[in-house]
């Protein structure tokens, strides 16, 4: 494989939050010559790897990344793994003679019509929906959970001061319990021929995960930008977040710059 390809599958898995290792046999003919593996930004196997290294040919990694594509990252956020092989199950052993137990006569049928099985309950579907003043609570545990140290009582009155300026928030509820927030801004700027639209915050609680709650707060976020007029959005991650950066990826966000600031 050309030095060029490895590049290019390398390129492919940072962009998905994933590291590309390379065997480093480099004799052609020998096991595990050529051979590639993907892990995760903690060292962690995620496909093609085993013990003693990479296993696995660059057809078949290039087939695994663009597969991730598909995948739904707006819930856990987290860099999917292969699913482990389940092992096969045992026939039952035949009991022995002395461990049978004598058949007993089958019961009469019953004339009545069987009873229709109860239709199990459907999940409850989130919502999008405008922040509330009453939401700075749950609110600011989310806040926390991405490291800002805030109180409530600031939580709320920032809620005030955004919906004078229209940019309320948007938070996503399950069962009317808040469980998501994205935040929304936008700017005009002397270089553009349109406002610059801006995702401020994005945040899932953990016990949300998997609902693809992030990909609907992103589109209700763009929704929004264009409604109020954006030509382009943009979204600023911590550079410690490599699942994150790999999400806004699939989104479909390229990274253009290096954000820079100073505490005045």
């Amino acid at each position: 494989m050309s030095d060029e390809r490895i590049d290019a599958l390398a390129e492919t898995a940072r962009n998905r939050g994933l590291k590309l290792v390379r065997s480093r046999v480099r004799t052609p003919g020998k096991r595990r010559f050529g051979k590639v593996g993907l892990t995760d930004t903690s060292g962690k196997p995620v496909f093609g790897m085993d013990s003693k290294g990479p296993m696995g040919s660059p057809d078949d990694a290039e087939h695994f990344l663009r597969n991730l594509g598909a995948k739904d990252w707006g819930a856990s956020l987290d860099v999917a793994v292969m699913p482990r092989k389940r092992k096969p199950t045992r026939p039952a052993r035949p009991a022995a003679a002395n461990d049978a137990e004598p058949e007993s006569p089958a019961p009469p049928k019953s004339r009545s019509e069987p009873k229709p099985e109860a239709k199990s309950k459907a999940p409850p579907e989130p919502k999008i929906r405008a922040v509330k003043p009453g939401d700075a609570a749950e609110l600011t545990k989310l806040i926390h959970y991405l490291g800002h140290e805030i109180d409530e009582k600031s939580v709320r009155r920032n809620i005030k001061a955004l919906a004078k300026l229209k940019e309320e928030p948007l938070v996503a509820t399950i069962d009317q319990k808040v469980v998501g927030l994205c935040g929304v801004h936008k700017t005009v700027t002397i270089h553009r021929d349109a406002p610059l639209g801006r995702i401020t915050i994005l945040v899932v609680d953990e016990k949300a995960h998997g609902l693809g709650l992030g990909r609907t707060l992103i589109d209700a976020a763009e929704q929004w930008c264009r409604q109020n007029g954006c030509k382009l959005i943009e979204v600023t991650s911590n550079d410690r977040r490599a699942e994150a950066h790999a999400f806004y990826r699939h989104m479909g966000y390229e990274r253009t710059s290096i954000r820079f600031f100073k505490k005045l």
